[in-house]
Order: structure tokens, then sequence, then C-alpha cells
């Protein structure tokens, strides 16, 4: 199935939960533009390679567009469109004024040098730039783009405007206005909605085991916190495989292993089994954390599963089939819209610090993120438990609603 075909298929459900007509929910699954380009940039043995690109700005009923870029060999449309509506609502779960947008160029990175990324990212610039701003459009890193990339789009657009404007894109280098605490904000942001879960369930984290997948930057933040909150991380993934240890994996070592020598198998721990990637989601935890790629849980995956709390960081970890099967067996899934929004906050965080000229200290961002997802977590659980649903529905329900409140006053609805 079709990434933006998830999307509509969770946001149907939602629609009958808060009575949207057919007509008012065919209107907001409508993006407001899709922008292509074929982006040409010379290469440094010669000649020339062109790549296509993407930008989709879904709906900024609630403010400007928002939402990262991508440079993925899988990149196309209609995973960018997905992504940006998902954007849309993700802004609108956790109370943020922002719309939703993405982009993408699909190119496989690797096999481009310094030089060629730096061409074709003042090129995508070059060819959206009148579609870009502060008060319009607000790009960000997303899969294989960096705070670096990031500087390079940044200066790209200001030579177009002929002025500063560091507010036009986040995820920046700190030198150049860039928010502290934007590293590890995703991961921040989930841990801090699973710590207000566990709370309101009576779970206690330290009698807790987890199996986390994905060792990059979001999977790693994420392994580092269960492990300092008491729970057990038993098994860690990444591309290359899945190291498990059923008392738990020193986190800090294995890491450090993985930075220097490229995987989690490489770390030399007493008591550990090594297995393929996919072992990660049959390990006996309690806690799922999909910290990688979407679609990991699928009708063909959900079989041998046994964790009974499942962490979205990932985007679309979950496909609907398995979702329903993992309904039917009481798994609580915290759903991505929710519990991956830390990213987006943070840029808005950062978004504002540019706007009024401010710099917040680390300490500041992560009590204000901490405030925001927990705020957010209580309002999608409290309409889960008040309309008998789950917390994904929940929260595409509450997004829906504030999302067509905005557009209703503005008269597109």
């Amino acid at each position: 199935m079709a990434a933006f075909q998830y999307f509509k298929e969770n946001l149907r459900a939602s629609a009958q939960l808060i009575g949207l007509s057919d007509a008012e929910l065919e209107t907001f699954q409508k993006p407001d533009r899709i922008l292509r380009a074929d982006l040409t940039i010379p290469l440094d043995a010669g000649g020339t390679a062109s790549f296509p690109a993407y930008r989709v700005q879904f709906n900024n009923a609630r403010g400007p567009y928002k939402g990262g870029i991508r440079f993925h060999p899988g990149a196309d449309e209609d995973e960018v469109l997905a992504l940006a509506a998902m954007m849309a609502v993700k802004c609108a779960v956790v109370g943020i004024p922002l719309g939703g947008a993405k982009g993408g160029i699909a190119v496989d990175p690797k096999k481009l040098s310094s030089s060629e990324v730096t061409a074709l990212s003042r090129a995508y610039v070059r060819a959206f730039a009148e579609h870009l701003g502060p008060d319009t459009d607000i790009p960000a890193p997303d899969v294989y783009t960096t705070p670096e990339i990031m500087a390079v789009m940044l200066d790209e657009y200001e030579r177009h405007m002929g002025k500063s404007l560091p507010a036009m894109i986040t995820g920046k280098p700190l030198s150049i206005g860039g928010s502290l605490g934007r590293d590890t904000a995703t991961a921040d942001g989930a841990v801090a909605v699973l710590s207000a879960f566990l709370e309101d369930r009576g779970l206690d984290a330290t009698r807790l085991s987890a199996a986390v997948q994905g060792a990059g930057n979001a999977g790693a933040q994420a392994a580092r916190l269960l492990e300092q909150m008491g729970t057990r991380v038993i098994a860690l993934a990444d591309s290359k495989g899945t190291l498990l240890r059923e008392e738990g994996l020193p986190i800090a070592s294995v890491l450090a292993v993985k930075e220097q020598a490229g995987s989690v198998l490489d770390a030399a721990v007493a008591a550990t089994e090594r297995a393929d990637s996919a072992a990660v989601l049959q390990s006996q935890a309690d806690l799922f954390v999909p910290a990688a790629l979407e679609e990991q849980v699928t009708k063909a995956t959900v079989t041998d599963m046994h964790a009974g709390i499942i962490l979205e960081i990932a985007n679309g970890p979950v496909t609907p089939d398995a979702d329903a099967e993992l309904a039917t067996r009481g798994v609580t899934i915290i759903p991505d819209v929710l519990a991956n929004a830390g990213g987006v906050t943070v840029s808005y965080f950062e978004w504002i610090q540019n706007r009024t000229g401010e710099r917040w200290s680390r300490a500041i961002v992560e009590t204000k993120l901490a405030e925001t997802m927990r705020h957010a977590y209580r309002e999608v659980a409290d309409f889960a438990t008040e309309r008998g649903v789950p917390l994904r529905q929940a929260a595409y329900a509450l997004a829906l609603t504030r999302i067509t409140d905005a557009m209703k006053v503005r008269g597109r609805l």
C-alpha cells in the first residue's frame, strides 16, 4: 500500500469520530501545492546529472508550512506527500502554530562528493526559493540531510533574497542560529511521552525491558534515555544486525563501538547473542521502539511480536493491518504523530529564537519540550479514554479537529 493511502486510512477513521463530512474530509486530504523540479548539477568527473526533486505544501491553516527535506533514492511524490500530511497532523497534535510540508530529492547522497551534495542543496533552494521563507515554508533536516546542508541552503536562500533570514530554515548549526537541544529532540520528546504514559498506567520503568530498532541519532538517544530510566534495553538493532542480552546491554559502550566500528554487532559484550536485523522484532521485550524505517511491523512480521507497548519514533513503522492485529491483542501503540513530534517542536523553538533574537539554554529548551510533549500526551490520552479509541485514532481526531477548525475560520471549508 502506498504511504499516502496509509495516512488516509488513519484519517478516515478519526474523521468519523468528530463528525466530519465526506466532502470536508476530501477537502482536507488535498495538498495545497505540489512543487516539482529536475535538478541538474555538474559532476566532479565531468558532465552533469539530474535528480527529481519535490516540495509538498500540504496545509497551512494553522501557520507557515513546516517540514524536512530528505535526500534518499526512494524519495518520490507519494512518500513526500504522505510525510507532508503527517507533519500537518503532528504540529496540530502538539499544539504548535505551524502547518505541514515535506521535501525530497531522489538521490543517494553517499554516491556524491561533498561538493556535489553542496551543489544539489543550492539547486534545490534555487528551484523552490519563491515558495520558501520564515512566514511561508520553513524546511529542516530529514533523512541524509544535516545541519551543514541546512547552512548551505540558508546561504543560498539569503543570496537569493539579498538579506539575512535565519528563520527560513531550522536544524542549522549553532553558529548560525541553530537551537541547543535540537540534536536529541526527537528521542527526548518521545521518551517524555513514554514517561507520561507509564505514569498514567501505573507502570514502573525499572521493571520493564525494551528493544530498540535503529541505532542512529534517534534510536541511540532513546536507548540511552531508557537505560537512564532503569529500563533494561535487551535488544538493539542496526542495519547489520541485532545485539541481544537478557540482562540488558551496556548502552554507552555498545554505542561507542558502533560509532567507531560501524555496527552494534562489533561490540564485545559478555553473554550477548547476535542475530539478523529482523530479530529485534521478535525479542521478548515489554516495549518495542521502532526508530529506523517505515513499515517494519507488518501483517507478516507482527505474528511473532511479544511487546505490549510500541513507541513509534520512526514515521509509519506499523502498517494499518498490523495495527488492527495488535489492537486485538491489547497492545498499546504510542503513535508517531505524537511520539516523534519532539523534533518539529524544537524546530519551532529555533524559529522563535531566530525571529526574536533570543538564545535559549539547553535546560530551557529541554524543559519546554518536556512540558509540550507531556501536555500533548495528556490531551490525546484523555480523548482516547473519553471516546474509547486507541491513541492513534485519538491523536488524528484531535489534530483533524484543530486543523479543520482553522480552515473553517479562514473560509476554506
